[in-house]
């Protein structure tokens, strides 16, 4: 997602609660004098994320998510958040616990292909057909030393230092079997734009978190840091 193109539709939002409720003066104002945590957000905001989460994993978030026939796929939108990164593609390695994979080592995982909507936070969305195999074949094939709550995934191509880009997801959601390490689009391989060689498939959750270029994932005990969590937005982020 474009940051720039974030933060005017976040003043976009600002603006319209506004007019309902006696002035954008006003509503700086009551902005700046909210309480706020360690990371500068208001805690008002992460009280409102908090109870999101927890309707969206009790009552919202059961079952698959619809899926279409393959006739409806188009191209989605290149929204990374930055530039979009071009690597070498034959020496790009994935780290888990200690592993370097490369994508033939994940190619050796079942293929799923899936028709699935791709919603982003900003208002659109797209339906896409993806190929790749599900998180959880890969946690059978490449099991981790310890089992952990929580998982990061990063985005980190040698070079593009200032674009580098993090989530991080709870291990049940990318348990569900519509979780995909993708590695094609629409029938083809994933170009540049897409988040090639490999990136995340999850659509129960917002674009934010299906990243693209994975070059590390990891567990973790504890939340990771999230790129667009630390910036305010709902940790959990699911539809």
């Amino acid at each position: 997602m474009d940051a720039e193109e974030t933060k005017l539709n976040r003043r976009a939002l600002l603006f319209s609660l506004a007019l309902g409720g006696g002035g954008l003066g006003g509503l700086i104002a009551l902005h700046q004098t909210l309480p706020r945590d360690e990371s500068g957000v208001p805690k008002l905001f992460r009280k409102t994320h908090a109870a999101n989460e927890a309707l969206a994993r009790t009552v919202l978030s059961r079952g698959k998510d619809r899926e279409f026939p393959g006739s409806s796929a188009v191209e989605p939108r290149n929204n990374y958040h930055g530039g979009t990164p071009e690597i070498d593609l034959e020496t790009w390695r994935l780290d888990w616990e200690g592993q370097k994979l490369s994508l033939a080592d994940l190619k050796t995982l079942p293929e799923i292909t899936q028709t699935t909507e791709l919603k982003c936070v900003e208002g659109w969305s797209a339906v896409v057909t993806w190929s790749g195999a599900r998180f959880s074949d890969f946690l059978r094939t490449f099991p981790p030393k310890k089992a952990y709550e929580y998982v990061s995934l990063r985005s980190e191509p040698e070079g593009f230092e200032d674009d580098w880009y993090y989530v991080g997801i709870d291990l049940e959601s990318l348990l569900r079997p519509q979780a995909l390490l993708a590695w094609s689009m629409n029938g083809k391989a994933l170009t540049p734009e897409h988040g090639a060689p490999l990136r995340l498939v999850i659509p129960h959750k917002y674009g934010i978190k299906n990243i693209k270029l994975i070059t590390q994932i990891a567990l973790s005990a504890e939340r990771p840091e999230d790129y667009w969590a630390d910036r305010g937005y709902d940790w959990y982020a699911g539809l």
